[in-house]
């Protein structure tokens, strides 16, 4: 049996990884400046987490939601604290798309209705708030049987008013940062009148931070950039440093009640042990603040280059636009410079590394990216 071919894949074999470094086979090492999708946050093999997972697989259990899981409390506490949001309730699953249909799911079953707004170039996992952001025509946004999905320009907020005030809307979401679209920031402004508005429409507020959150964008959530508190906020990839786990945090607004929602291995002992040591890692390390300081220092940098079209993003959350295709760029990074970087689109160099990323590594990457550019 083959794999089933949909992956455009680097003839290189990463054997392991340390901090912000992974090896291949041969033992060269790179820079990882693209964390698997956003996906390691405390960088690779982290002593402590490490720890903490092979304390747990000795004692391996596996029963997710049928038993008492005091791990699931630990984690809803800790998570609470940390993002600020210790009213809200916690629903574990185990990836960013399987979070954001438990979030459309509560959305529906609240106020009944089966309309969705979302946003152009947004991504929301393969949901049935997904929209095409390649050129690829055979990719299209599949559409949940039971939902009606309209999109909207990012940061037209006329456009979405039109729609809400027709109160058959039952959620508008959107990305604290557009990830998969270009690293593209939703308005502060834009933000605020958005949940004004769905709050007079009795409408549900959903923030996916499933790439822009747990630290990445110098606050815990991005949208709290804005000061707004959605009614639903959905996370993963960074949530377990690869191990796989997503949740929902969940507003006072909705009462829960047996049967409700649902999930298999959601809630592992595995999985919240590595959410758990996640948090206390971000904590310790103050990776928040790293991601910010790092973050103005890449941008301030990156601004001083010439040739780029644009620069977007907040924290390590970074978006290097040009005119032409960045295929070659990305490449000789690649295997000249031994730099992993990620691409959205063919004109955009997307920059998603550990929060762990230090001033250092970030100047190494300017000084190669500069090298780069001017050899084309």
């Amino acid at each position: 049996m083959n794999l089933f071919n949909v992956y455009p894949l680097f003839n290189i074999e990463i054997t392991k990884g340390i901090g912000c470094r992974t090896y291949d086979k041969e033992g060269i090492e790179y820079l990882d400046l693209y964390g698997g999708h956003a996906v390691i946050s405390i960088g690779h093999s982290h002593p402590y987490y490490i720890q903490k997972l092979s304390e747990q697989s000795e004692k391996l259990v596996f029963y997710s939601n049928s038993v008492i899981n005091k791990l699931q409390v630990d984690l809803a506490l800790k998570l609470g604290k940390m993002s600020g949001y210790e009213d809200y309730s916690l629903f574990l699953v185990n990836s960013g798309a399987e979070a954001n249909e438990n979030a459309l799911k509560l959305a529906s079953f609240h106020n009944g209705r089966r309309k969705v707004i979302a946003f152009n170039k947004s991504f929301h996992g393969r949901t049935s708030a997904a929209v095409r952001v390649t050129d690829n025509p055979k990719i299209v946004a599949p559409i949940n049987e039971g939902f009606d999905v309209e999109f909207l320009a990012l940061n037209d907020i006329d456009s979405v008013r039109r729609s809400l005030y027709n109160n058959d809307v039952c959620a508008v979401i959107i990305e604290g940062i557009q990830g998969v679209g270009g690293i593209r920031v939703p308005d502060v402004t834009f933000l605020q009148e958005l949940s004004n508005a769905c709050k007079d429409t009795g409408t549900i507020l959903i923030l996916d931070e499933v790439q822009s959150g747990y630290g990445r964008s110098g606050k815990f959530f991005a949208h709290q950039h804005a000061g707004i508190r959605p009614d639903l906020i959905t996370v993963a990839k960074g949530m377990g440093n690869g191990f796989p786990i997503g949740g929902v945090l969940i507003s006072p607004l909705f009462e829960a009640s047996h049967g409700l929602l649902g999930t298999t291995f959601g809630g592992s002992h595995l999985a919240c042990t590595a959410a758990i040591a996640v948090l206390d890692v971000i904590k310790v390390e103050h990776l928040v603040e790293n991601a910010q300081k790092v973050g103005d220092y890449l941008m301030e940098e990156l601004k001083k280059i010439p040739g780029i079209k644009e620069i977007r993003g907040q924290g390590l959350m970074t978006g290097i636009e040009f005119e032409g295709e960045v295929k070659d760029i990305r490449s000789k990074l690649l295997f000249e410079k031994k730099i992993f970087t990620g691409v959205s689109g063919t004109n955009t160099i997307r920059l998603l590394p550990p929060l762990c990323l230090s001033k250092v590594d970030a100047k190494l990457f300017i000084d190669q990216f500069k090298s780069v550019l001017s050899a084309l």
